[in-house]
């Protein structure tokens, strides 16, 4: 089966659902999830939580509707609730297009709300990153609970010179999928970012979890990873440099009570 495409990685990266064969290769490909987690942890720095907050809805500049029914000949009109909740009604609208408008004022610039922005500018720094060959994290979900029974946790604690802890939990859902979810205390570093990892024992193998901030942080578990083998939960300090591998500068770190 070829590689997933350029546009895979980058929707893969940004959470969007992939095609059932596209998906079942990401989680059988080293090779795809490593971009993917390159990838992920970009998009996730370039983040901007506050394009990202939903906004109060922008109501429509009073004869907006009567502008757009008189420019393209519709008939139909805005439910009366619908404009009432927003902007006074524009009125009847007309059943033919008048062959000539009076001067009027130009209608109000669209402007897109803030969740749509937000997901554009992921978007193009998504394709910008995979274009030039750099990517970020596995599928990380930020401050969710959908319940689940626990299978393994471990406390993480501070290593030398730092003042980073937490606790991490593995938790298994109701379809099959497992949820490392990571608390983390700790102030943001000086230079860089946090990034989760599972490691084996000896700390000689590794896989990228994605970017942890304060606060809790949820990383959906490739399907068949066995946690025995990967029992030790690591969080390190990586700087803006593109680079996939760890840094080797650990903050906090626990194993699995597996």
């Amino acid at each position: 089966m070829p590689h997933c495409t350029p546009e895979d990685l980058g929707l893969a990266a940004l959470r969007e659902p992939l095609p059932d064969d596209r998906t079942a290769h990401l989680e059988g490909c080293g090779r795809c999830r490593g971009e993917v987690a390159r990838l992920r942890r970009v998009v996730d720095a370039l983040a901007v939580p506050e394009l990202a907050v939903p906004g109060p809805p922008v109501a429509p500049p009073p004869g907006l509707w009567a502008g757009i029914a008189a420019a393209t000949g519709v008939s139909a009109a805005p439910r009366a609730d619908v404009v009432a909740a927003s902007a006074p009604a524009a009125g009847p609208v007309p059943d033919v297009v008048p062959e000539a408008l009076p001067p009027a004022a130009p209608l109000a610039p669209v402007v897109p709300l803030r969740p749509r922005r937000s997901r554009l500018l992921l978007a193009a720094a998504a394709a910008l990153v995979v274009g030039l060959g750099v990517g970020a994290g596995a599928v990380a979900l930020a401050n969710r609970d959908d319940g689940g029974v626990p299978v393994a946790a471990t406390v993480l604690d501070p290593l030398e010179g730092s003042d980073a802890s937490g606790r991490a939990e593995v938790v298994e859902r109701a379809d099959g999928t497992r949820v490392l979810q990571v608390e983390l205390t700790a102030g943001a570093p000086s230079e860089g970012y946090y990034e989760a990892w599972l490691l084996d024992e000896s700390v000689s193998g590794l896989i990228p979890l994605g970017v942890v901030r304060a606060g809790t942080e949820e990383f959906v578990l490739p399907a068949g990873l066995d946690l025995g083998e990967y029992p030790v939960v690591d969080v390190s300090v990586e700087p803006l440099d593109g680079d996939p591998a760890h840094s080797g500068v650990s903050v906090a770190r626990g194993q699995l009570d597996t």
